[in-house]
């Protein structure tokens, strides 16, 4: 049986999920803080994770294949540079809007593209290129408000925020190489092996931070376990969908793939508050939808 297209799927699974956990975290927000939002998705997202896993194994009926020190290093660099993306992108959102800030990190599919075929030899023709390109720009084109500009004084925020998209782009790599360097494994075996020991390690390493910098955050986050526990459930499954992606194709697919979620909530949102278009959204969405089908084409 033939899993060279499940990774489409999966991925549009792991947008929808990794919505819905945003929403979640947003509510969370009001009540125990943006740190303290950030760390629940970790710590409650860990037991499941390692829930994800004991199923996939007895399903198998095999164990999880124990990672070499190359694996362990992809892993290590994949957890660190995800928790620097979200610092990087939390500090940008201080200083400029969200939607600047959107248009900054959402330069991530062209780094993922750039940074996996240098680090991990992955294919990345002109074809290719051009497709993530076109969709990138769309998303720029959609976040960004007319007249602005950027000064210097506008340089640090932007630094801030294309920084967060490089550091998303570099922990995508560094997953999808852990995944890649289990000595053995069936693809899902793999994905959920990394899950789990990826959110071990930033559990391991916030819970240890927030002990020391920010203890009332870390307390407002136990007292409310249910939603906690709500988004550790949600931003657990997202991350299961996102590594089996990893585990099929390349990043650069993946996260191309799931640029179709800007439209989609732009869609929504005009919807829900029944608001007009403008010519740069439509644009916008046209490239794209455009650029995502191209590399779907490319892709198949």
């Amino acid at each position: 049986m033939s899993f060279s297209l499940l990774w489409i799927p999966v991925t549009l699974a792991a947008s929808l999920l990794q919505t819905a956990r945003n929403l979640t975290q947003r509510s969370l927000t009001e009540v125990i803080g943006v740190v303290g939002a950030t760390q629940v998705r970790f710590l409650f997202g860990l037991p499941f994770a390692l829930l994800f896993l004991v199923l996939v194994c007895l399903a198998s009926g095999a164990l999880p294949p124990m990672p070499d020190l190359r694996a362990f290093g992809f892993a290590v660099f994949g957890a660190l540079t995800q928790i620097l993306a979200t610092a990087l992108m939390l500090a940008a959102m201080r200083e400029r809007s969200f939607a600047v800030t959107t248009a900054y990190t959402k330069t991530e599919p062209v780094q993922v593209a750039l940074f996996g075929a240098a680090l991990l030899g992955d294919a990345l023709g002109w074809p290719k290129f051009a497709a993530i390109v076109v969709a990138t720009a769309g998303v720029v084109l959609m976040s960004w408000k007319p007249g602005d500009k950027l000064s210097a004084a506008g340089m640090r925020p932007a630094a801030l925020g294309i920084g967060a998209g490089a550091a998303f782009a570099l922990s995508a790599i560094g997953f999808r190489g852990a995944i890649q360097t289990l000595p053995e494994g069936h693809f899902l075996m793999r994905a959920t092996t990394i899950l789990a020991l990826g959110l071990a390690l930033q559990t391991l390493l916030l819970t240890l931070y927030m002990l020391v910098a920010n203890r009332p955050a870390l307390i407002l986050s136990l007292r409310n376990w249910r939603r906690s526990l709500t988004a550790g459930f949600l931003g657990a499954a997202a991350s299961q969908c996102w590594f089996l992606g990893f585990s099929l194709t390349t990043a650069a697919n993946v996260r191309t793939l799931a640029l179709v979620e800007v439209p989609l909530a732009q869609i929504a949102s005009r919807r829900i508050f029944s608001e007009g278009t403008s010519w740069r959204e439509l644009l916008g969405m046209a490239m794209i939808v455009a650029g995502v089908g191209a590399l779907l084409l490319l892709a198949i």
